[in-house]
C-alpha cells in the first residue's frame, strides 16, 4: 500500500480518471493483481505479528454495524485476509450467515482452520450473483483494485434491495511521511522518482464514487491512525507483514528502480530530520476511508423535490423571533 510520489502525476492521474468516470470501458491497469496475491500468501504466514490495523478496522466495522438496526441473514466478508473481520461478524448476533472472499489461498486456508466459511475471490473481480447478499463488508482491502468504480458496482448489484455495504480502505495522504522521506532521498541521489507507492483516493474522491456507482444513501468519512515507530526499517517490515508492499503492473514508461542501500539510508536520515516527535519516535500516518451505502429499495426514505417545502426559512426565522422575550 506504499503511495505513489507526487512527483509523478501523470501515473496518479490514470487512476484518479478511472475513478471519475465509472463507466470507463478499459481501466488503467496500475496494480499486478498477480503480485497482489502473492504478497498475501506470503503474509499469512505470520500475519497476526502484524495485523493491528487489521484488528482495529474490523473492530470498528463492528461497532459501525451496531449502528444499524436490523439483522443480517447473509452476509459476505470481501477481502477478508485472515478472516479477522469474518470472525467478529460471525460472532454478531445480527448476523446469521457470513463468508469471507479472499483473493489470497493461503489467507483462505486459515480461514477455513478457524471453522469459517470462506472462497478464493478476486474483489478486483468477483463474480458475484445478483441480489444475494443483505450485507457486504470489506477491511483494507479496496485500495489494490485496479477498477475500483466495477468493484463497488458488482458489490451493489451482489446485494439485495435495500442490502447494505460497509467497508475500508487505505485513503489519501496515508504514508505521507514515508512518501515525503522517500521521494526526496531519492530525487537527490538520483535526479528522479519512481513510482513505489500507490496512488490513493481522498475522501472527496470516495464521497463521488459512492454516489456514482449507484448507491443510496451513501456516508463517506475518514479515521486518521498515527503509528509511531523506533525507525523507518520497522515501518517498512510491518507493510511486509500485512502483505502491503507495492505492487505495481510493470510497464516502459513506468520502470522501477530497486531500493539501495544508500537510499534506504538516506531516506531514514530524512524521516529521522522531518517527521520524529520529541522523544525521539518516528510517525507513520494511515488514513483510512469509511464508506457506506445500500442498494436502492422503494422503502428507503428520499429528499425532498427543489421547491415543495411548505414553508420557508425565512418564515421560521420570524417565528422564532416573536416566540423570544429578549428580541
Amino acid at each position: 500500500m506504499k503511495s505513489l510520489s507526487d512527483r509523478n502525476p501523470d501515473f496518479a492521474t490514470r487512476l484518479m480518471r478511472c475513478i471519475s468516470s465509472p463507466m470507463t470501458p478499459s481501466p488503467p491497469r496500475v496494480f499486478d493483481r498477480d503480485l497482489v496475491r502473492l504478497h498475501r500468501d506470503r503474509a499469512a504466514r505470520s500475519f497476526q505479528d502484524y495485523a493491528f490495523l487489521k484488528t482495529r478496522e474490523s473492530s470498528q466495522l463492528i461497532d459501525r454495524l451496531e449502528d444499524v438496526s436490523r439483522t443480517f441473514a447473509n452476509v459476505l466478508d470481501l477481502g477478508a485476509h485472515d478472516g479477522t473481520a469474518t470472525q467478529m461478524l460471525a460472532a454478531h448476533p445480527q448476523v446469521s450467515r457470513v463468508e469471507a472472499g479472499e483473493v489470497s489461498p493461503e489467507f483462505i486456508s486459515a480461514i477455513k482452520a478457524k471453522g469459517l466459511a470462506g472462497r478464493v475471490l478476486d474483489e478486483e473481480a468477483p463474480d458475484l450473483p445478483e441480489g444475494t447478499y443483505d450485507l457486504i463488508t470489506s477491511v483494507l482491502s479496496l485500495h489494490w483494485v485496479n477498477d475500483l468504480p466495477g468493484s463497488l458496482i458488482q458489490i451493489r448489484k451482489a446485494l439485495k434491495p435495500d442490502g447494505l455495504f460497509l467497508g475500508c480502505l487505505f485513503g489519501a495522504g496515508t504514508l505521507s511521511e514515508l512518501r515525503s522521506a522517500l521521494s526526496e532521498a531519492e530525487l537527490e541521489l538520483t535526479g528522479g522518482v519512481s513510482p513505489r507507492m500507490s496512488p490513493l483516493p481522498g475522501l472527496q474522491d470516495m464521497a463521488g464514487l459512492m454516489q456514482r456507482t449507484g448507491f443510496a444513501l451513501p456516508v463517506v468519512d475518514v479515521d486518521t491512525v498515527t503509528v509511531r515507530y523506533g525507525d523507518p526499517f520497522k515501518l517498512l517490515s510491518d507493510l511486509k507483514g500485512m502483505g502491503e508492499q507495492a505492487a505495481f503492473a510493470v510497464s516502459e514508461k513506468a520502470p522501477r528502480r530497486p531500493l539501495s542501500r544508500r537510499l534506504l539510508a538516506r531516506m531514514a536520515e530524512i524521516y529521522a530530520e522531518r517527521f520524529s516527535d520529541p522523544d525521539d519516535r518516528l510517525r507513520a500516518t494511515f488514513n483510512v476511508v469509511w464508506l457506506s451505502g445500500w442498494k436502492p429499495d422503494q422503502s428507503q426514505p428520499k429528499p425532498l423535490k427543489p421547491g415543495s417545502a411548505k414553508h420557508s426559512l425565512a418564515d421560521a426565522v420570524k417565528n422564532i423571533r416573536r416566540s423570544d422575550p429578549d428580541e
